[in-house]
């Protein structure tokens, strides 16, 4: 069984094709989508409209809930200089794609063959907003996870993979696919990204769990073309992380 796990696109489809054309040689028997789909960049409906097309399990992310309620922007943990963006993405989708918005999961649970349970979520299983990290504290993972069956668990929001054993616990990040950041986002401090795409695909196979995590490259003057033709408020902000790359 294979299951391939993508997050964070944030209306990034060029990213999301590339990632996607990959994906049709993998031979997966699922694709998870685990939130933050269509805000801050230029093709908001594409990305939706890819989603659609591969039937993809989709997790409610923050940003997916700032997009639905952009009035609590604030409450999702969507940084001020971000909000119109926020705007300009839902002015640009339909009511039948907002209503597919709504439709996202806030987790969702997979049984493998041989058993074992994988919990996929965006922030953490308690909440979009949580930021699991390399570093974060041990106890603090105990409470986020407790009581839970899974003993794999997958979320999305840093931007960046992660690969963590917690006791008998696998902890991973798929990565981002449309924003992935050089390094962990802290308050204050602009993200910077990198000229690809992540994803990850989890595997059990007979009495083996395997983990791929992927990096593919995208076209990124394709990017910046889409970019300046879609009148996005953050297209400086876009372009400044890749043109000179």
């Amino acid at each position: 069984m294979r299951i391939g796990f993508i997050s964070d696109i944030h209306g990034n489809f060029t990213a999301l094709q590339a990632v996607l054309s990959d994906i049709k040689q993998q031979k997966l028997d699922l694709l998870v989508c685990l939130g933050d789909t269509i805000s801050l960049g230029p093709q908001p409906k594409e990305v939706l409209n890819a989603l659609r097309e591969w039937n993809a399990v989709t997790i409610m992310g923050n940003h997916d809930q700032a997009i639905l309620e952009p009035e609590k922007a604030a409450e999702f943990e969507i940084t001020e200089h971000l909000i119109p963006d926020l705007y300009w993405g839902r002015d640009h989708i339909s009511l039948e794609d907002l209503n597919f918005i709504k439709s996202f999961k806030a987790t969702h649970s997979i049984q493998f063959p041989n058993g074992i349970e994988l919990l996929a979520f965006h922030g953490s299983p308690e909440s979009t907003t949580h930021l699991i990290q390399a570093i974060t504290p041990t106890d603090i993972l105990d409470h986020y996870f407790a009581e839970r069956s899974a003993s794999v668990f997958i979320g999305g929001h840093s931007h960046i993979q992660l690969h963590r054993r917690l006791g008998k616990k696998l902890i991973l990040n798929s990565g981002s696919v449309g924003n992935a950041f050089e390094y962990v986002f802290s308050p204050g401090n602009p993200p910077k990204l990198l000229p690809w795409a992540e994803y990850t695909i989890v595997e059990q196979d007979n009495d083996s769990l395997r983990t791929d995590m992927r990096r593919i490259y995208f076209d990124t003057k394709t990017l910046i073309e889409s970019v300046k033709a879609s009148g996005l408020p953050g297209t400086d902000w876009w372009l400044q992380q890749y043109q000179n790359k």
